[in-house]
């Protein structure tokens, strides 16, 4: 039974708007594309919000390592916690939006989160910005918050293809009931994969459009048991930080990680902690005049990492100069163990170590080393 909805315009002339089918599937894929937000982020975690980086309209999916696509995505996004978000559209009057439409995605997911490099995916977004001439270095930089680096989100991207971390959604302007009760019983069943419905029906009158969104097949129960009962993230501290990294990795990346700490705040610099649910995170800043440079951060994500800004480092003055920052890259290349490639350079990009990597006291002093070369840099300014 097809629907309605009254607007009330400023002059209080009500206008009803009928629900109308859309023209084609193609129509609601572009929907999609230009206007990610009807993917109702909003209403899949209430606490914290869903947003959406597209990656690839048409993303072609292999069935073996290394092989040619077999099937096609409709759309791959990226939440901003860099979870895989698969993208199925069929309108309700295409009879393959019954039972067929279930196992092709099945096999989209299933094949996704094991043939997929992160290489590729971060090829199919390159590719995807140069068709739509614009810069991706710009786009992810305007969708990231201020404290994770294109480089972490990356990252964060091939933990959870590896861990199975994925969300499929089925698009339609309805669902049938029969599809709603088998999106609702997968999502309860699946751990850490997601499944639900979208449904974005459109009502039109007096030249007017509206779409509106709505999420089908979440449970609460569903919803705890992905989120652990956690509705945001963690707010991080040095106690809950060094405790995370002994329980994942032991006592010797814990201590390092507590002398990295010690020496920034004998160097004054700023400890700015994170908030992820999952990986603890610190930034360590030196403000100088009234810049602030960050300077490296530590992580635990994967095995325990130390991060080198340079994405950040050439926004100010020393580090803003090429040849400033390629002597500084030079410096650190020459560490046993450290092999950065050039094009930090000119890209915005955050290249890590592990943290156990500096167990061997003189790979630790030679890493404090260049960063005192650093801090000398910036004071001189």
């Amino acid at each position: 039974m097809k629907g309605s909805i009254f607007l009330i315009q400023d002059g209080g002339q009500l206008i009803e708007m009928s629900e109308q089918a859309y023209d084609s599937e193609d129509l609601l894929q572009r929907l999609l594309a230009e206007y990610p937000n009807l993917l109702a982020g909003d209403q899949i975690d209430r606490d914290s919000p869903r947003r959406w980086l597209l990656i690839s309209r048409e993303a072609s999916v292999p069935s073996c390592e290394s092989g040619p696509g077999r099937w096609s995505v409709d759309h791959l996004f990226l939440d901003q916690d860099a979870v895989p978000t698969l993208v199925e559209v069929k309108r309700s009057t295409d009879t393959r939006i019954r039972r067929e439409v279930i196992g092709q995605m099945l096999d989209y997911a299933a094949n996704a989160v094991t043939y997929w490099p992160v290489e590729e995916v971060r090829i199919k977004f390159e590719n995807r910005c140069e068709n739509d001439g614009i810069e991706p270095e710009q786009l992810m930089g305007e969708f990231l918050s201020e404290d994770v680096s294109a480089d972490h989100f990356w990252e964060k991207l091939k933990i959870n293809l590896k861990a199975g971390k994925i969300r499929m959604l089925f698009v339609a302007d309805e669902l049938p009931a029969e599809i709603q009760r088998i999106i609702e019983f997968l999502n309860e069943q699946m751990d850490p994969a997601e499944v639900l419905g979208v449904e974005v029906k459109q009502y039109t009158g007096e030249n007017l459009r509206t779409l509106v969104p709505r999420i089908v097949g979440q449970t609460i129960e569903a919803h705890d048991k992905k989120t652990g009962g956690r509705v945001s993230g963690r707010q991080w501290d040095e106690a809950s930080l060094l405790e995370e990294m002994k329980e994942k990795f032991g006592t010797i990346e814990a201590d390092i990680a507590a002398k990295l700490l010690d020496w920034g705040r004998s160097e004054m610099m700023s400890l700015s902690w994170g908030k992820g649910k999952i990986s603890a995170s610190c930034n360590l800043a030196l403000t100088h005049g009234n810049r602030k440079h960050k300077v490296f951060a530590i992580s635990t994500e994967v095995d325990g990492k130390l991060w080198f800004q340079f994405g950040d480092y050439m926004k100010h003055p020393p580090f803003d100069s090429i040849e400033k920052r390629a002597e500084f890259l030079r410096r650190l290349n020459a560490i046993e163990g450290i092999s950065i490639s050039e094009d930090v350079l000119t890209a915005d990009k955050y290249p890590s170590i592990p943290l156990s990597s500096l167990k061997d006291t003189s790979i630790y002093d030679q890493i404090i080393a260049e960063f005192k070369w650093f801090v000398e840099q910036v004071r001189n300014v």
